[in-house]
Formats: structure tokens, sequence, C-alpha cells
């Protein structure tokens, strides 16, 4: 653990530092974001998933708010592993020399596992639901004429959270290695926990049975994944805590 102590406006001046630089390589990569949006857009628009499906214009604004949601969305995916590095060099001066060295460790595991995130969703939830949403619409003699701002709206609705919901092991590592959860805490809450999952599920998934399974069991399964990367890493972290002693 560092020996420098800062006082508290030396960490404000740190934080603005760290803060100022995030948001210039935002900044950055919002521009990029503008560059390739468009051909993600169309790429999207021509993928398997979307073939069957003619999407429309209802506003004149449309065409520019998917564009824009798609550069911002873009932009902050790639400045992310900048705001997990400036968030760990804000915090590592209280860590041990160890814990700095596995914690820097996890911001690209962190990252892939986000991609791994949206690659499930959009490959094998997203095809599944928009395949029921059109079977349903046959069965009702519905004819579907879709917004191209409502799709994407949706499939950045169900494929973004699971992103997010892909960190949950290297979140669960980080906080414990912290000290600030422990598997313990993770076993005692799990009926909680999954009561939370199911309630994410919900949200994110439209109102049908299976849409909701095959959400919320790759959730419950990631939760129990969590707590065994929760008993590693507490095991690890009173091992060399027994070692400084």
């Amino acid at each position: 653990m560092s020996n420098k102590r800062m006082s508290v406006v030396d960490h404000l001046n740190e934080l603005r530092k760290r803060l100022m630089i995030v948001v210039f390589g935002f900044f950055v990569t919002f521009i990029i974001g503008m560059l390739v949006a468009k051909p993600v857009i169309i790429y999207l628009q021509h993928s398997e998933q979307a073939q069957d499906i003619a999407m429309n214009a209802f506003r004149v604004t449309d065409p520019l708010n998917v564009y824009m949601e798609f550069a911002f969305i873009i932009g902050i995916v790639l400045v992310s592993p900048l705001i997990m590095y400036q968030l760990w060099a804000f915090v590592s001066p209280g860590l041990y020399e160890h814990e700095r060295k596995v914690t820097l460790s996890y911001i690209p595991v962190t990252l892939i596992l986000f991609l791994i995130g949206i690659a499930f969703s959009y490959y094998i939830l997203f095809p599944f639901v928009v395949g029921f949403m059109g079977n349903l619409s046959k069965a009702l003699h519905i004819q579907n004429e879709i917004g191209i701002n409502e799709y994407f709206s949706f499939l950045l609705q169900l494929t973004l959270p699971f992103g997010f919901l892909f960190e949950m092991p290297m979140l669960v590592m980080f906080l414990t290695r912290l000290g600030i959860i422990t598997p313990q805490f993770l076993t005692k809450i799990r009926k909680y926990a999954y009561f939370v999952l199911l309630v994410i599920a919900g949200i994110i998934t439209p109102p049908e049975l299976m849409s909701h399974l095959m959400v919320t069991v790759p959730l419950i399964i990631l939760y129990e994944i969590s707590i065994v990367i929760s008993k590693f890493a507490y095991r690890q972290s009173v091992k060399r805590l027994s070692q400084d002693m």
C-alpha cells in the first residue's frame, strides 16, 4: 500500500484530472462512433435477424436519432477501458502492490465479458424473441409496420443489459478483493438476488415464458459462478493478509 497520504484537496484535484481525461477520451471515441455508426447500422439492417423486416421512418428525425444513438453507444464502449483504467488509477494508491496488479488485469477481461454478453443476446436471444413476435403477429393476422427507431431501440434494450450483466463475475471478484462483499454475504442473499434477476429478466424480455426463461437461467448461472469466484478471491485475500502479518 502506498505510504503517501493525500489531502482532500489532492484527492479532488486527482479526481478532476481523471474525469477530464475520460471526457476528452469520450470526445475522441464519439467522433470515431460517428464515423463507424453508418456501416454498423447498415450491417444490422441486412443481418439475418432483420432480413424479413421492412423498417420505416415514422418521423423525420428517426434516422438521425438512430445514427446518434449508435454513435454514442459505440463511443461509450470504446472509451470504457479508459474509464476503468482511470478508476483503477484513482483507487490504486490505496491498494497493496499485488492488489494493484490483479485489479489492473480485470480491465481487459471485463471488456471481453461485455462483448460476450452482447454476442449471446444478439445471436441467441434476440432472434428467438423476434421470431416469436413475428409468429404471434401472423397468428393474429397482424401486419407489422416496424419503425427503424423502435426496432433499434428494442435491439439495444435487449442486448446492452446482457453486456453489463455478463460482467457480474468480475465485478464480484473486484469487490471481494477490496473487502466490500464476501461469498458468505452472496450466499445469504441468494434468494433475494434470484428475485431481482427475475425482475430484470421480466423487464428486458417480452411477456412470454420461454423468453423469460432464456434470460433468467443464464443470469442465475452467472450469479452462481460469481459466488464461486468470490470464494476463490476471498481465500486469496485471506492468504495474502496472513502472509503480510
